[in-house]
Parts: C-alpha cells; structure tokens; sequence
C-alpha cells in the first residue's frame, strides 16, 4: 500500500487497456446507485420469491452499523443491474474508513480500499466486468472533509465560533491518516462544527460534524492541500479505470477548488484515452446555489479557463416530483421547477438543462423524518415515479431497492438505508428479477435505451381539456400530467393520472408542427391501442390533441408515427 503520495506513478498501467467508452454521452446514463455496505455480501445467495414489493432487510441495531455487503457482491450480481435497464453504477465510497463507519464517508486512508468491502484488486474486477457488459462505473469521493482522524484539545467537541482556529489536539491513530501528507495541522480549517448549514463562511468552514474539513482558505496550505487530492483520485483512476465521480457535499466547498478538481482530473482522464470521464456533485439547495459549479470560469490570476463539474443532482426536483406522483401535490411547482432549469442552464456549457435525477437517495438532509419515496406509495406511483425520471430530462439515477418497492423510514438515516440481503441468513437476497415493480422499470429503462428522443428530445409540459376546448395546465392535486420529448420530427408523450382512486378521461395537447390531424400515436408503454390526433379548428388556430381514458394511477407512453 502507497502511503505518500510521492510514491504514486500516475504513468498508464502496464498492460491496462483503459476503457475508453466515447459512444455514450454521461446524459445518455441510467444510473444504479447503491451503497456497497447494503447491497450483497460475498455469499452465493438465491432471490426470495415475491410477486410486488418487499421491505428489505435489518433492524434498528443492525443498520446503524456495518452490515456486510462487499465489492464482490456487486461484482457477482452485476446482471442484475444489467437486466433492469441501467448503464452506469454509482459507488459509495469504497476508501478505508474510521472503524464503526459502514456509509463510506469518514475516510482515514484515501490510498486503500476499505478491507470491509474488498480490495483494490476486487474494485478493479469489478470495474472490467461492467465495462464488458457496456456499463460505467463511477466513484463517490469526499474532497471537504477527512474522517475524525483527530480530535480537538481534550477531545472535546468545538464549535463554529466566528471563524477561529483552534489547536489540534491529537490524532486518532498513529499510523492513519494515509497519505502521510495528510497528517499535518495545517491541512485543515481546526473551526469548528458547523451550526448553521446555510450560513457562509461557516458551512464551507466548520467540520461536517466530527468529520474534519479540510483547509479551503485559499492559503499555501490550502493549495497543496488541493494538489494532494488531485493525485489522489487521479491515482484511482490509473489503478481501476473507472469512469468518473459523484463529488459529495460540493455546496461547502468553493466554486474555483472545484473547478481546479474538476479540469486536473478531466485533463489526466484525457491523457489516458478515457474522453468522457463524469464529474457530477451533490448540492442541497436551489438552482443558483449550483451555478458557481457547474461549466466553465476563468479562474483569478490564471489565463486558463477551468471547466467544473459536468452536472449536479437535482434536488429542486427530488424535492417536488414525490407528492406530485402520489396526488398529494398540484404539478404547478413541478412545472416551474423546469421554467427555472432553463433559465439557470444558459450559462452552464451544452448540456446545462441535463441534471442527474433522483425520487429516493440516503440522506435526505435537512429533513426530520427520513422516508423512501415508496414510503406510503402504491406500486404502481413508485413505478410512475421512475418512469417520469426515465422519461424526462436529466440522467435518471435509481437508488437501490426502490426497483423492490423499499419503503423505509425513520427518525435518521440508517432507516432508508436498508439490506439486500438479510445478515441472519446465508441463504436468500431480494434481487427478484421477476418481482412487478423490478419487471416495469426494466421495461421503462429499456425503452429510453432504445429511444433517442427520450434521451436528447426537448421537453414541454402539455395543457390538458375536459372538453376539448377549454386547455391548461393541470393545476389540482389529483390530475393528468402530461409531457412531450421532442426530436426532430419525433414525439413521444407521457401521461400519467396521479389520482389514486378516479379514472380520468381527458383531452391531451401535442405538437402542431410535426403532427397532422388523423395520423396516430402508437402506445409504446402501456395497454392502449394506437390513438388518433384530432383538430379543433375554431380554437387557437387549429389545436392537435389526443383522448385518453386512464385508469387510476396509470402510466401511459405515446410516440407519433
């Protein structure tokens, strides 16, 4: 194991044919996230047989601790991630972690993997039989803050004070943190937990809680600081050939370090032959707080241009789109969630309206009560809830087990963070591929695989009619909700009746330009027969629209032929 980084050659691997996989644009992605302590273990296990959903496994106490799941399970069970559709994988983090942390993100040794979950070896296995199955694999890594690998005077606990800097008062372990470079006070802010998540400088200064945060002051310290982490994760990349990383906790950095990050990482991935390596970041907040990170900045005192990250999570979305699936919400926010996308994209570079997409994560900060999307949810809304993801602009990412109808939930987050695989039982796992929920995402992932609108088609919110007449906007809580992709001369039009008890039968608006009265749309999800466009000549200038009857929370797709 290298434990400084002066030892690292960043040279190309001998022997290692790096994958260069330039066919698929990162917007193309489905994406499979998955912690890897929740997933599998290294057990050979058979899948419970179950006809809908299932509610995973582990109690209090077992997961609020380390459960058992392994890099090799993934690795073992790799088609199941094929089979439902998905073309890329999102890791948690896979770093050696203080002991007792089973989530990835209190790291102590950046240069090994944690022995919990496996080896350098396994990860790097498990990264070439992806890529044989035409799968990226990308990495969640931690730039903000180490692990508790040091404790402040006494071991007390110190808090954000208006920006002093305490004394170091000891490290945890003697021969950790690794690299050795890492194991200087001066490498970190010593300010303090943080207090007030949304007041600056403090929530870019202070600890993540006991996790320490790195010095981000723009000193010396700080730029060798940065340097270090570049070497890092650039020596990752050159071990394992992975295809990009998930950065967490973005909003408590600065803009300019994350473009400095992102251009020396995307710059070294070009060197290896790897033209689409994904950098994407987490951010807990809204459009503008994005901004400073995403595309390209002309970075003081230098005459380059940096390019930050590709895309961040959508969170304005996550925080929407839920009660809308379960008629619990008017769409008019979620409406005006993609009128905002649009406005904040112009400066973003090409794909700036292409945000990853997500209705379940781990974390759900800032939020009491911690509940998966399948948490009072139907079966059927958590597959209209994918659906929309897979349909609608963004690269949708699955978090692992809502294909199972998991609905955890609970005061904190080792609730929504549920098992796989049960630890009492050598036996059995949950990955039912013939399960109904797991059978209708696969057929909606597939779909957009195949569909090029559903992945590069412009999209538009459609008005809706009682009687064919009169059109809006849906605007109540249990309603149609419908939205066309637009490619070139193709259409597809997605509709969905969010209420829960009601069949709505209702007009449905689609494009006067590539569409002509009497042709018709084939329904290409759903048990529709073709329908047929129809004209209202004496309203707003010859309106095209279709009639649809949907049952209570059924999902339709239509393409025009």
């Amino acid at each position: 194991m290298i434990k400084s980084i002066s030892k690292i050659d960043l040279s190309p691997k001998p022997g290692k044919a790096y994958w260069v996989n330039c066919h698929r644009e990162w917007r193309e992605e489905i994406i499979y996230f998955m912690m890897v302590d929740r997933f599998h273990d290294s057990n050979k296990r058979h899948s419970m047989n179950f006809d809908i959903r299932h509610a995973g496994f582990g109690n209090e106490e077992q997961l609020q601790k380390p459960f058992g799941g392994t890099i090799k399970g993934i690795t073992d069970n790799i088609d199941y991630i094929k089979n439902l559709g998905c073309t890329a994988i999102w890791l948690s983090p896979v770093f050696e972690n203080n002991p007792g942390s089973y989530h990835g993100y209190a790291i102590q040794n950046y240069m090994d993997v944690d022995k919990r979950w496996g080896t350098k070896e396994e990860l790097e296995q498990l990264v070439d039989k992806a890529h044989g199955l035409d799968i990226r694999v990308f990495l969640d890594i931690v730039l903000h803050h180490s692990g508790d690998n040091w404790s402040y005077p006494f071991d007390y606990d110190y808090f954000y004070a208006g920006g002093q800097r305490f004394p170091l008062g000891g490290w945890r372990e003697k021969d950790r943190p690794i690299p050795v470079e890492l194991a200087d006070p001066e490498m970190y802010n010593r300010k303090g937990q943080i207090r007030n998540f949304d007041a600056y400088p403090e929530t870019q200064e202070g600890d993540f809680f006991t996790l320490k945060t790195f010095r981000n002051d723009g000193s010396p310290a700080s730029e060798s600081l940065l340097d270090i982490l570049v070497k890092i994760h650039c020596y990752w990349i050159r071990e394992t050939d992975v295809d990009g990383f998930r950065l967490d906790a973005v909003k408590h950095m600065k803009g300019n370090d994350i473009s400095r990050f992102c251009s020396n990482i995307r710059e070294y991935a070009y060197s290896l032959g790897k033209r689409n390596f994904f950098l994407f970041g987490e951010i807990i907040g809204n459009d503008e707080m994005g901004n400073p990170y995403i595309g390209p900045k002309m970075l003081p005192k230098d005459r380059n241009v940096y390019y930050g990250l590709d895309s961040i999570l959508d969170h304005p979305l996550h925080s929407v789109l839920a009660e809308v699936i379960k008629g619990n919400s008017s769409p008019n926010r979620l409406i005006q969630r993609y009128s905002d996308l649009q406005k904040n994209a112009l400066g973003r570079g090409e794909y700036g309206e292409f945000l990853v997409t997500y209705i379940d994560d781990h974390d759900q900060v800032g939020m009491d009560f911690k509940h998966r999307f399948g948490h009072n949810a139907t079966p059927e809304q958590i597959v209209a809830g994918m659906g929309f993801l897979i349909c609608a602009l963004g690269a949708p990412c699955i978090y692992y087990g809502t294909e199972q109808g998991f609905e955890g939930n609970g005061m904190d987050d080792r609730y929504i963070r549920e098992g796989m695989f049960d630890p009492d039982d050598k036996e059995t796992n949950v990955l039912n591929q013939g399960s109904w929920i797991y059978k209708r995402i696969s057929v909606l992932a597939h779909l957009r695989q195949k569909e090029s609108i559903l992945k590069f088609g412009r999209m538009y919110f459609r008005e809706i009619s009682k009687n064919g007449v009169d059109f809006h906007f849906p605007d109540g809580k249990e309603c149609l909700l419908a939205f066309s992709r637009i490619l070139h001369q193709g259409e597809i039009l997605v509709v969905y009746n969010s209420s829960p008890k009601d069949t709505k039968e209702e007009y449905i608006a689609v494009d006067t330009t590539i569409n002509k009265e009497g042709s018709l749309m084939d329904c290409i999800y759903g048990n529709k027969k073709k329908i047929r466009i129809e004209k209202n000549t004496d309203q707003e200038a010859g309106r095209l629209f279709i009639k649809v009857k949907l049952k209570p929370m059924e999902f339709l797709m239509f393409k025009n032929k």
